[in-house]
């Protein structure tokens, strides 16, 4: 006998028994979340990035995943202390930089930056390390891991590195680098590892320490 499916407004919610802060304003960060099938609210860290510094990218970004949870629950501090949900909540803390010629790129500075780093790509190889650090915090337990992931590229036309930086969104992001971008998609040769994890929060990894942490 086929399995009578509940209307999709009745089907059960993935954190229906927990609820779901994603610890970050960024739009990719938030489309993967939400195509993962959670319910979540926003918030943002608001710290200064530049004042924490690492010299190996994996330390960086899992330094400053942490130093954006930390900041995030100084002010959510009323979810442990007044003891009214009953439902555990969950902080999704993420960080990511790209790694060029064994250079730390964070969000480019000017829009010459930007136009440096992205002909930097053009016919070559970079690599982004994302940082997933989850916080339950009715328990207080933490867990957190780093993915890294090698994107090569064919030559990008000037013009089209032109238009990506007149739009200005690579302006916003680590390394200059958005590879679902329509402009640059079509000169992306190779992925090595999860596209989400470039975009900024590996799915398997944030369901395994999701798990983890509850």
């Amino acid at each position: 006998m086929k399995k009578a499916r509940l209307p999709k407004d009745m089907e059960p919610n993935p954190n229906s028994n927990f609820k779901v802060i994603l610890g970050s304003s960024s739009v990719a960060r938030k489309k993967i979340l939400a195509d993962m099938g959670y319910q979540f609210t926003t918030m943002s860290a608001d710290i200064d990035e530049k004042a924490i510094r690492k010299e190996k990218p994996e330390e960086l970004v899992m330094a400053l995943a942490e130093a954006k949870a930390d900041a995030i629950i100084s002010k959510f501090q009323t979810i442990q202390n007044e003891g009214k949900d009953v439902k555990p909540t969950i902080l999704i803390a993420a960080d990511t930089v790209v790694v060029y010629e064994g250079n730390i790129r964070e969000k480019p500075s000017s829009k010459d930056e930007a136009r440096h780093y992205i002909k930097g790509y053009s016919g070559g190889c970079a690599a982004t390390v994302s940082s997933v650090v989850i916080t339950n915090l009715k328990s207080g337990i933490r867990k957190g891991e780093w993915d890294k992931v090698e994107i090569r590229f064919q030559d990008i036309p000037d013009q089209v590195i032109d238009s990506l930086i007149e739009e200005g969104n690579v302006l916003n992001v680590a390394g200059a680098l958005i590879i679902e971008h329509p402009l640059i998609l079509p000169y992306v040769k190779e992925v090595v590892g999860a596209t989400d994890s470039v975009m900024g929060l590996p799915k398997a990894l944030t369901e395994r320490l999701i798990k983890e942490v509850l």
